[in-house]
């Protein structure tokens, strides 16, 4: 118990300390107008308020994974505590940071124009494709994830495909019309049910005295599974995902002042990771340790049942129904903001017009038609391939901001380590991964290394040569 409410504690601390530092290593203008308002077009250009900005951006990026991923990483035992906090506040927020605020100094630029910008254009153009794909299979992993907990609770007779058409529908409204007339009203509903999914359980293993972990670096998954890099991979959402750097730039098309993105980027992932640390604390807790939650994994069919089983044991039939639905939420409102996020990028690259709803309609239909031909792949293994893209995407990003940061004369550090991490955990999974080329440790792990020391070289260099140019520029 000590070590999750310690947890709890150094998450608010790094959101005031080290968010504050960032913010000023970033360097806000409060005077400098904000896309919203020099961009306003009515449909993605819209001014929010930051409360309901804050809101909004929360239930975009906390799909499944601050919820699913913990329960899976809690496999591992306590370590994922560290990750969960470590992650979230040097690595997550950092990124949800930059590409949030680099959106909004960029006209409201979305992933790939960011990183063409600071990367280079063949950059842009991998991460065109690659974006594109993520947030495709982010809509659709968010479709199969919640039917599957809604099916739990309705009659026999509405079946799965039922379910799941009904999720589609309310997709591609949220896809086509203004940001502000279905995203910026109802989430502060469903922002009711997610707070109280997270008092409820969060609460319970406290009130009700469950036996959470206390802090241990032992490697405790049932199945010894290695913790480099599963568990960096496995928990993505909660402490760092790529996914948020697709989702950031809609709420940096909404944002009213530069000062207020602490709290809306930074701030809301901080948000995120508390809301994984409940979740991981009670996959260990309620279950009584590692080997109790991957029976209970088998037993429950997956993270669903499980969840479904934690919120009615803490919290009742009533309070565990609530929970339930707080956590059908979060990936709804995060799998409409992915298909609205990729009409977008669409949108940006073949240089379309939003304003008219036919223009809208044309690149939706097609890319729900192609969604919905993925919802019949397994679930399972969509999860994987999502999971690894998700962390490669932050990667990419993190390296961006670093560049920017060194092209602004200030602290890459801050960025750069932790891209340079991501890095490692991307590559070296990927070589051992069975859905990537299924090497043994013994060869992922010394190559994986070296890629990433290969890419931070290229950083470096292309670091020096960025500092050189400015100094020769001062100098002239």
């Amino acid at each position: 118990m000590i070590t999750f409410i310690l947890s709890f504690v150094a998450l608010v601390l790094g959101y005031i300390f080290y968010g504050r530092f960032v913010e000023k290593v970033f360097g806000v203008n409060e005077n400098r107008p904000t896309p919203a308002y020099a961009n306003q077009d009515g449909v993605d250009f819209v001014p929010i308020s930051t409360n309901r900005n804050s809101l909004i951006q929360l239930l975009n990026i906390a799909g499944l994974g601050p919820i699913f991923g913990p329960i899976l990483g809690a496999l591992w035992g306590p370590l994922a505590f560290v990750w969960i906090v470590l992650g979230g506040i040097f690595a997550g927020a950092v990124h949800d940071y930059f590409s949030g605020m680099l959106s909004v100094r960029n006209n409201g630029a979305q992933l790939p124009e960011l990183v063409g910008k600071y990367l280079g254009n063949g950059m842009k153009q991998f991460v065109n494709v690659f974006s594109l794909i993520l947030l495709i299979l982010v809509g659709v992993v968010f479709v199969t994830g919640p039917a599957g907990l809604i099916a739990t609770l309705t009659p026999d007779w509405i079946t799965l495909g039922m379910v799941s058409a009904f999720i589609f529908f309310y997709y591609i409204l949220a896809t086509l019309l203004p940001i502000d007339k279905i995203i910026g009203k109802i989430y502060p509903i469903f922002g009711a049910f997610l707070i109280i999914m997270a008092l409820g359980v969060g609460g319970g293993l406290i009130v009700k005295g469950y036996a959470i972990p206390e802090l241990t670096f032992a490697n405790l998954h049932p199945k010894g599974l290695p913790v480099w890099p599963l568990l960096f991979i496995t928990i993505a959402c909660g402490a760092i995902s790529g996914f948020h750097a697709t989702q950031s730039p809609l709420v940096a098309r909404t944002i009213q002042n530069e000062k207020y993105g602490r709290k809306i980027f930074y701030g809301m992932m901080i948000a995120e990771s508390a809301i994984a640390m409940v979740w991981a604390a009670a996959g260990m807790a309620v279950f009584h340790g590692t080997d109790g939650l991957q029976d209970a994994l088998v037993q429950y069919g997956g993270p669903a049942g499980v969840v479904r089983h934690i919120a009615i044991t803490m919290l009742g039939a009533v309070g565990g129904t609530l929970a339930i639905i707080g956590v059908i939420v979060l990936p709804i409102t995060s799998g409409d903001t992915a298909f609205r996020g990729a009409r977008i990028l669409i949108a940006d690259f073949f240089k379309m017009s939003q304003r008219k709803i036919s223009s809208r309609l044309i690149i939706t239909i097609p890319m729900f038609v192609v969604g919905y031909l993925l919802t019949l792949i397994d679930f399972n293994f969509l999860w994987r391939y999502f999971s690894w893209a998700n962390q490669t995407t932050a990667m990419i990003m993190l390296w961006a901001a670093a560049m920017f940061l060194v092209q602004e004369g200030k602290n890459h550090w801050i960025a750069s380590v932790p891209a340079t991490f991501m890095t490692a955990v991307s590559f070296t999974y990927i070589l051992q991964a069975p859905e990537g080329f299924s090497l043994p440790t013994s060869i992922s792990y010394p190559v994986g290394l070296a890629i990433t020391v290969g890419i931070a070289v290229l950083f470096a260099v292309k670091a020096l040569k960025v500092k050189k140019r400015a100094t020769i520029a001062i100098e002239n």
